[in-house]
């Protein structure tokens, strides 16, 4: 890829981008990458500094694993979003580990580290945008710690539901137990359980396919029971 391409899709993303010199831009494009990942890669593993990540197809997987190998999925990213915290090197005040996986083909901008650090560090807006990026998805991280610790599996699993349907715009989530149980920090054989009772409560259909939403106004009732003075909508 050109790097006159790559300054035209900057320009576009990056609000910084008109501020920084000329040779600064030029920095970063010569050291930008396009990508393609195969389902199932890991592609940023605990503090590396692997650089700044912009999907441009597919979907990305970001999560903390314990001594255990136990993970938590924190949140995905799919087309036209950023991952700014496998960039640790531009980020100090991120001291934890976050791993990244493709969890299918994706193709990616991928900005070098040290680069974008090196150029980071000569111009403080560079620096303030990283961190509000980052800072931005710790509302995402805190909500997945919030159903973890204080939501009952059959309200964490309809709000699941109803956020993959509305970000899909489909009623067939087309995921396996599996996935949707890694999604969730949860164990396959409960998620299946829970999928059964809801099942057998008409409020989905359960196929090879995934599972389909037959009944929405069930789901956000669920959800209302758990969050009576609001929280998230769907």
């Amino acid at each position: 890829m050109a790097q006159t391409d790559f300054e035209a899709v900057y320009k576009e993303i990056f609000p910084f981008w008109d501020a920084i010199s000329d040779k600064e831009k030029d920095d970063i494009c010569e050291n930008s990458h396009v990508v393609s990942y195969p389902a199932g890669k890991n592609i940023h593993n605990g503090n590396d500094c692997s650089g700044v990540i912009l999907v441009r197809s597919g979907s990305l997987r970001l999560y903390m694993m314990s001594e255990e190998g136990r993970d938590i999925t924190l949140y995905r990213l799919h087309r036209g979003d950023m991952c700014m915290l496998s960039a640790s090197c531009v980020l100090d005040a991120i001291t934890f580990d976050v791993f990244v996986d493709a969890e299918e083909d994706s193709e990616c901008y991928v900005i070098g580290g040290s680069a974008f650090a090196s150029v980071a560090e000569r111009n403080p807006c560079i620096k303030i945008f990283a961190l509000e990026t980052a800072v931005s998805r710790f509302s995402d991280v805190m909500w997945v710690m919030q159903q973890i610790l204080f939501m009952s599996m059959d309200k964490r699993l309809a709000i699941f539901l109803l956020d993959e349907s509305a970000r899909t715009g489909l009623d067939l989530i087309a995921l396996t137990h599996g996935q949707i149980a890694r999604y969730m920090g949860s164990a396959r054989e409960v998620v299946s359980r829970m999928l059964k009772y809801f099942s057998n409560e008409g409020i989905v259909e359960v196929s090879r396919k995934g599972v389909k939403i037959l009944d929405k106004k069930r789901l956000r009732q669920l959800v209302s029971l758990q969050n009576p003075n609001g929280g998230k909508s769907f």
